[in-house]
């Protein structure tokens, strides 16, 4: 890898506190980025794309690149790798991101090429969730295993306050003081929700029943703990949220963790939450992010037309 990117990843990780998942994700883009320009240049078979060496890339080597090149670029991850929309605009993002840093914070180009660099069109997608009645079959399938306690307790975070799976599994058990939980959420934001009363009890019959008899459970800060008494890993929750699934006999298609924090969002907006409300419990930065909660079913919007004090004229 060459300084120039190593210096980049520091600084997204240390200055701009982005996770290490995220700036594994920035350093393959741009690595990919940087392999195809050396491709093009050296007229390099696309397949043996992999074997390129970046370590001797320069300044000066960047400096020529133009904004026809990203385009390039974008092109042959659309047609050569068949990338959707949604994974384009990331490299897109990525790239702007590498370029303003090179220029705004190291002043090491004159001229951004990435400034006038459009984002792939996205479509909105409708987040995928349970409705009410799935989402308490869901629950029944809980199998009453070794760790009932803590896989019920989790569910009710998930459902209840709409947490992401790397909150839930980052909580430590100083994470709730009285009726109150601190979620630190992407790059490192700290927000309080307020802990219903199932997610209270659920809590306390897990801590009462299970956690205190899990090895390393006197040793270890981590609130939900592995049979190991290890903190428990993104993995391990969307395999546990996977056999709920299974054991329930719902079998909805694709359901992770992910998919139990659209429910819940869904499910609040519907039982009468406001948007700046669901904001602040989901996390979001932007409202923006929150309003594809706000979806409303067919069969609702037919409802309201149904509703209409005109309609009883016909």
């Amino acid at each position: 890898m060459p300084k120039i990117l190593k210096d980049f990843l520091v600084y997204l990780t240390t200055i701009k506190g982005k996770s290490i998942r995220t700036r594994k994700e920035y350093e393959y883009d741009i690595t990919l980025f940087l392999r195809f320009l050396k491709a093009v240049e050296a007229d390099i078979d696309y397949a043996q794309l992999d074997e390129i060496s970046i370590k001797d890339i320069t300044i000066d080597f960047i400096k020529e690149i133009s904004l026809e090149d990203i385009y390039l670029f974008m092109e042959y991850c659309e047609t050569q790798r068949h990338n959707s929309a949604a994974t384009r605009a990331r490299k897109a993002a990525t790239i702007k991101s590498f370029f303003k840093y090179l220029k705004g914070k190291r002043r090491l180009i004159e001229d951004n090429p990435a400034d006038e660099l459009e984002t792939p069109k996205i479509g909105k997608k409708k987040p995928i969730y349970m409705n009410q009645e799935d989402a308490e079959l869901f629950i029944k399938g809980i199998k009453r295993s070794n760790h009932y306690y803590r896989n019920y307790a989790m569910i009710m975070f998930f459902l209840n306050l709409g947490i992401r799976v790397s909150e839930l599994c980052s909580l430590n058990l100083t994470s709730i003081q009285d009726k109150v939980l601190h979620v630190v959420g992407k790059g490192d934001k700290e927000r309080t929700v307020f802990l219903n009363n199932v997610c209270i009890q659920s809590l306390e019959t897990y801590m009462k029943k299970e956690r205190q008899y899990i090895l390393g459970a006197r040793t270890n800060e981590a609130l939900f703990l592995s049979q190991k008494g290890t903190r428990l890993t993104r993995q391990t929750v969307a395999k546990i949220v996977k056999q709920i699934n299974a054991d329930s006999g719902l079998n909805k298609e694709k359901l992770t963790p992910h998919k139990l924090r659209h429910t819940s969002a869904t499910i609040m907006y519907k039982n009468g939450a406001d948007i700046r409300s669901l904001q602040h419990i989901l996390g979001h930065t932007s409202v923006s992010t929150t309003q594809i909660y706000t979806h409303v079913e067919d069969k609702e919007i037919q409802q309201v037309i149904e509703n209409n004090p005109f309609n009883h004229l016909g």
